[in-house]
């Protein structure tokens, strides 16, 4: 049962992270600033979808983008792999 906690804190953490990289990239873009690269929005968006989803929506950033509308299924395989986990450590 320890696994699964650190697992929850860990996804925790991780969209955390996710949406404060959505956010700051949201805005550098308004002022004009250095930008976070796609790629490395897009790597936070795997490990963290909840995050980049809720920022996406909440900022309407990177919504238009087509290859960001991969992040409900960043956020599908996540939830996969946490029922998984679930599963197997039950």
């Amino acid at each position: 049962m320890d696994v699964l906690v650190y697992a929850v804190i860990l996804l925790v953490f991780l969209n955390a992270l996710s949406f404060f990289a959505f956010f700051r990239d949201k805005a550098a873009a308004q002022k004009g600033t250095w930008r976070t690269p796609e790629r490395r929005l897009l790597f936070l968006a795997l490990l963290g979808p909840f995050g980049a989803l809720g920022a996406m929506r909440a900022f309407r950033h990177k919504t238009r983008k087509t290859k960001f509308w991969l992040v409900p299924i960043f956020l599908c395989l996540q939830i996969g792999l946490f029922a998984a986990l679930v599963l197997f450590l039950v």
